[in-house]
């Protein structure tokens, strides 16, 4: 049985708010550091203490068996795509508010479900599909595109196409080596990346709140790519994305506390409406994994 036939499903769906929780938190303090921090050396540090905690924590434990992985090539393009989506992420959160560009951001369900049954082969459900795509209604209720698509759009959607590349990489690599080892190899490789243009970019001219915030990012970033590792380890794809959803509402509240920023009554009915389906579609595939369940149960 694979990793996610004997999967924990509650515990999936604790680890993935946990995550978006830690999301949040991290896009938030990125729009406060991106004013005065190069996005390198901001990055960079921010996924070194990712492979520093990592390695502390589990090599002692595993030992060489840490560095083992099936998939070397795709445990790159993994650490590849996040770190093109950290980056995408910085620089659009310089020039749109945090609601707003994680708004644009929570299209990336919609996108993942379809590569899941698509190339995964996972089930999804019409009633799933529906709750989805009133997810995706929700998010375009908060973002209230005009007539045209402005410029500052594209990056975060730039972001979406990466954060599904390295989702769906992720729900493979942790069957395949473990949420450890994806997690330590993802660090690994973008600091790396990151080092060969860290001269160019580093400056000493930051204040002590500067590094507490870049310190802040470090770590809301490692604990939530490794909440989202864990997920994915416990639960399936297509259960899972509805509750990416909430990073709409918890980046609201981070810019409220840190910008004073309150969101208007159409952006509070989009979030009220994401929520839903997000709960309906939990409602939904909890009952779907029952019914095969009643019928072995009576067989």
């Amino acid at each position: 049985m694979s990793a996610v036939g004997s999967a924990r499903p509650l515990q999936g769906i604790t680890l993935m708010v946990a995550a978006v929780a830690c999301f949040a938190a991290l896009d938030t303090q990125t729009k406060i550091a991106g004013l005065a921090v190069p996005m390198v050396m901001a990055l960079w540090l921010r996924y070194l203490v990712q492979a520093a905690l990592t390695g502390a924590v589990l090599l002692p434990a595993r030992g060489r068996a840490l560095l083992r992985t099936r998939r070397p090539l795709l445990q790159g393009a993994r650490a590849v795509l996040m770190l093109m989506s950290s980056a995408c992420a910085f620089y659009s959160l310089q020039v749109l508010p945090v609601g707003e560009f994680t708004a644009v951001v929570s299209l990336t369900p919609l996108a993942m479900a379809l590569a899941a049954a698509t190339v995964l082969g996972e089930r999804v459900s019409a009633v799933r599909w529906l709750c989805l795509l009133a997810g995706f209604a929700g998010a375009l209720v908060v973002i209230r595109p005009d007539a045209g698509l402005q410029p500052a759009l594209l990056l975060p959607l730039a972001t979406v196409l990466c954060n599904a590349g390295y989702q769906l990489l992720t729900s493979v690599l942790t069957r395949a080596d473990g949420a450890g080892t994806t997690h330590f190899y993802t660090g690994c490789v973008a600091t790396l990346l990151l080092s060969a243009a860290l001269p160019f970019a580093w400056t000493s001219r930051l204040t002590l709140g500067h590094w507490g915030l870049l310190a802040g990012m470090a770590l809301a970033g490692t604990a939530g790519h490794l909440f989202l590792v864990l997920a994915y380890a416990r639960a399936p794809v297509s259960l899972l994305t509805p509750y990416l959803y909430l990073q709409i509402a918890f980046a609201m509240l981070g810019g409220w506390l840190a910008f004073a920023y309150l969101p208007d009554t159409w952006s509070v009915l989009g979030v009220a409406l994401i929520a839903a389906s997000g709960l309906a579609g939990t409602v939904a595939a909890a009952r779907e994994r029952q019914l095969p369940g009643r019928a072995v149960g009576a067989a």
